[in-house]
């Protein structure tokens, strides 16, 4: 295994981004960010989102640019600038299309989550009470996202649905951000044996720092969350553990109501919080991207060495982009 000692990931990021928030990344040393470029788009509102993010990026082109694959980010970072990946946390965006997914690829989209709070036409899932596994129409899409250089993010996915994606895929695939059930029994988490079949293939997961998918017993502090890190290595094996924050950006209500609740219901919606802690609080030691560099030393006051603490900061991420994107 091939490790990039230098380079600092964080796979997902979401919420609103600015020139502010894109110093933040520059001043916690994060090399690469995959930002999250919609939840419930169509396909219109998907490319909407792709110019609008075009857009930022080259208002603050000093600060960051759009990155396709390992050599692009690794030619950004040596400028001096974060790369960042674009990403979507849900396939809404195909509608169905199986042609799409080439259309997205090209206009630069390398993440694309198969399912997010709902079954769709991929599959199940976290939530659904019953996961029938991945659709035909979803291991097509599945080898759609193999063939055009785009990783398959698990995250939010139904556990059947999981483990036929995992078997169906050509390529490793991840889990960009999430944490194992076993740590935290929560349904956005994912099982070991999730996590087990994903590291064989050659796959990833992506901690999240998210109060409500760490539980009390990790989100106190950083070191506690990097020993919850380090278990999560027990479970996958340290070359398959990343980071993927799920914070970043800002939020907003409006923009949280339309995470959580989108167009498919008309009830209140609180995703992975709930309605007695409804909020989309960070924890009070990662209130910003600021500390991000930190995390290292927090792995290493926990057992890693430099070099595991190295591969789960990014360099773990840099090898499975290096071997699926195009």
């Amino acid at each position: 295994m091939t490790i990039s000692p230098t380079l600092r990931v964080d796979a997902m990021e979401s919420g609103a981004f600015d020139a502010a928030a894109f110093q933040a990344l520059r001043d916690g040393g994060v090399d690469c960010a995959t930002v999250t470029c919609g939840f419930w788009d169509d396909a219109i509102e998907a490319m909407d989102s792709i110019a609008r993010w075009r857009d930022l990026v080259a208002a603050n082109d000093q600060l960051v640019a759009i990155a396709r694959n390992g050599k692009d980010i690794r030619e950004i970072t040596a400028s001096g600038r974060t790369a960042l990946l674009l990403g979507f946390q849900n396939t809404s965006a195909m509608q169905g299309r199986i042609r799409f997914v080439e259309l997205f690829a090209e206009l630069g989209v390398r993440v694309f989550q198969l399912t997010y709070n709902t079954q769709n036409d991929v599959g199940s899932s976290c939530y659904e009470g019953i996961d029938a596994g991945l659709t035909r129409y979803g291991r097509e899409i599945v080898g759609e996202l193999n063939r055009n250089g785009i990783l398959v993010d698990l995250s939010h996915v139904g556990e059947q649905t999981c483990l036929d994606a995992i078997e169906a895929s050509a390529h490793p695939v991840a889990v960009t951000h999430a944490n194992a059930a076993s740590l935290c029994a929560h349904p956005r988490n994912v099982s070991d044996r999730v996590i087990k079949s994903l590291a064989e293939r050659g796959g990833v997961i992506g901690c999240a720092l998210y109060p409500n998918l760490t539980g009390p017993d990790y989100a106190a502090t950083l070191d506690d969350w990097c020993r919850m890190v380090v278990h999560t290595a027990g479970i996958a094996g340290i070359e398959h553990v990343g980071i993927g924050s799920d914070l970043g950006g800002t939020t907003d209500e409006q923009s949280l109501r339309w995470m959580r609740e989108g167009r498919w219901t008309r009830q209140a919606n609180f995703g992975a919080a709930s309605a007695s802690n409804p909020g989309d609080d960070d924890p009070e030691w990662f209130r910003s991207m600021e500390p991000f560099a930190a995390l290292s030393e927090g792995l290493c006051r926990q057992g890693l060495d430099e070099s595991e603490a190295a591969a789960v900061m990014g360099g773990n991420w840099m090898r499975l982009y290096d071997e699926v994107m195009a």
